[in-house]
């Protein structure tokens, strides 16, 4: 499979007068599997569109394998898109599917033959290659759009939130298929998904994205365990980081406090405590949501085995060294 390196240079996008995407510098390197992640409405979607050629780039550069395509329409770029909705034919089988735009392109028939095939092989649908889309699974659908772009031999894929319309079982699945295609394929990818969950598990790089800007770019550990800023600290992981402030935080020279869910014990003498206001039992694992005065509403990821009920008093006990500073204007503190 080839692969290509993504360079975006100052890209602007805007409509109008209104500016959604403000003058965004990313390097993406040959084979990265990169994840574009962030809330509804922060620009994420219409960067990826940006860079596929289906909206225009009202200024800055992009550049794929070194050349310049602000201007090249997007069957000249090397790219394949894999959509949210499948986009399948529902009157052709899989095979036609797949191969309807090598078809378009005049790629001859053996050719075709040996790309579908082997895509198919792939992503393990070579049985369903004579069925028709309404004859196949969601998740069976979506490796057909996949496969589809597979046969194309891109310098890079682009998707486009793949697995939204799946369950959660399914996405779980998916995400280990996804990592694995890329493994074996080597391809440059770049993913937008709003989901952090899918971010963490399958980026090289996560791109997190703000209001059309970058809040910060690294890898999923790297933002885990460093957050630039506290719209990063709560946007990176589950259950979201609690923030505190008041008199607990300027005791710490800090304007705001972050504690991980995953880092408060129940123990005695414990410097958080509280009420147990409601506890979620998940099996090998409790949030417990604790009401703790002035600190307000504290989630704690606790053990399955938490027995306390609800109205019971609980005491939360941490680390020091797992508490996040932050300043006034969101940028975290290095202790």
């Amino acid at each position: 499979m080839s692969q290509s390196d993504v360079r975006l240079r100052g890209i602007k996008k805007s409509y109008g007068k209104v500016d959604v995407i403000h003058g965004i510098d990313l390097d993406i390197e040959p084979g990265e599997f990169t994840v574009f992640v962030g809330p509804s409405g922060c620009g994420k979607t219409t960067l990826l569109r940006m860079i596929a050629g289906l909206e225009e780039i009202s200024s800055g550069d992009l550049m794929i394998a070194g050349e310049r395509v602000n201007d090249l329409p997007p069957v000249k770029r090397g790219l394949a898109m894999v959509f949210q909705s499948y986009a399948l034919y529902p009157h052709k089988t899989v095979y036609e599917n797949m191969a309807f735009g090598l078809r378009i392109a005049k790629v001859p028939k053996a050719e075709i033959d040996r790309r579908v095939k082997n895509a198919s092989e792939i992503l393990q649908i070579t049985d369903y290659l004579d069925r028709l889309p309404k004859a196949l699974s969601g998740g069976q659908r979506q490796r057909v759009a996949i496969g589809r772009a597979i046969v194309r031999d891109p310098n890079v894929f682009l998707f486009d939130e793949p697995l939204s319309n799946l369950d959660a079982a399914l996405r779980t699945k998916m995400r280990v298929e996804l990592a694995t295609l890329h493994r074996r394929l080597g391809s440059t990818m770049i993913y937008v998904t709003h989901d952090q969950v899918e971010a963490m598990t399958l980026a090289d790089k996560i791109v997190v994205l703000k209001d059309g800007r970058v809040e910060q770019v690294g890898r999923p550990l790297d933002l885990y365990n460093k957050p630039a800023t506290l719209f990063v600290a709560g946007f990176i992981g589950s259950p979201q980081m609690n923030f505190i402030k008041g008199d607990f935080a300027g005791r710490l020279n800090a304007h705001t406090v972050g504690l991980r869910p995953e880092n408060l014990k129940a123990m005695a003498g414990g410097a958080i405590k509280g009420i147990l206001k409601h506890s979620e039992r998940l099996g090998n694992e409790t949030f417990a949501y604790v009401q703790a005065g002035e600190l307000g509403e504290i989630t704690a990821r606790m053990d399955g085995t938490l027995a306390l009920e609800p109205g019971a008093a609980i005491e939360l006990g941490f680390a020091q060294e797992h508490l996040f500073l932050f300043d006034a204007a969101g940028q975290r503190i290095d202790k």
